[in-house]
């Protein structure tokens, strides 16, 4: 008989241990999805490297209610809430074409807190339209030396080749 009640017992006390583990792991999980606790994290930037007039788009987890987010080359911008399970917003910033090229920060506010991503994204700096990427102007000595020495070979290599069918011809 003995037994039996400490089989009763232990089944019990495994019982009651299963149910304070699950209400002990489902009480974070309430918490965070209220949006008590909740602070921005996971920066995402897509595309990470973009030119001046380029558009970005944000994506932050731990932004439930939304939130901004501001940057030296664009200025502000809105973060909507996503549904989801990591409590994410979105949002999407046009680069200023007054941006210098360079890595730029970008700080998210959402629910009151702040969380700043050192050199999130990069813009590119412009080429000259019809010049190839080029940014000298005119031949450089290099060039002339170059373009002279082909000339130069172009006019000896023709004027031997128009002396041997001269030759030619006579035999």
């Amino acid at each position: 008989m003995r037994t039996t009640s400490l089989r009763r017992v232990s089944t019990a006390s495994a019982v009651s241990a299963a149910a304070v583990a699950a209400l002990g792991l489902g009480a974070p999980v309430a918490v965070a999805r209220d949006g008590m606790n909740v602070s921005p994290s996971n920066i995402v930037v897509q595309p990470s490297v973009i030119a001046r007039g380029g558009q970005i788009t944000v994506t932050v987890d731990g932004c439930p209610q939304g939130g901004t987010m501001t940057s030296d080359a664009f200025g502000t911008a809105t973060l909507t809430a996503i549904d989801g399970v990591n409590q994410s917003a979105r949002g999407t910033a046009t680069i200023s074409n007054n941006a210098r090229p360079g890595s730029y920060d970008l700080t998210v506010t959402c629910s009151g807190r702040t969380l700043v991503s050192p050199r999130a994204f990069t813009v590119l700096g412009g080429v000259r339209g019809g010049l190839g990427g080029s940014s000298s102007t005119g031949a450089t000595p290099t060039d002339i030396a170059i373009g002279g020495g082909l000339v130069a070979a172009a006019v000896a290599g023709g004027g031997l080749f128009w002396m041997r069918r001269r030759a030619e011809r006579r035999v």
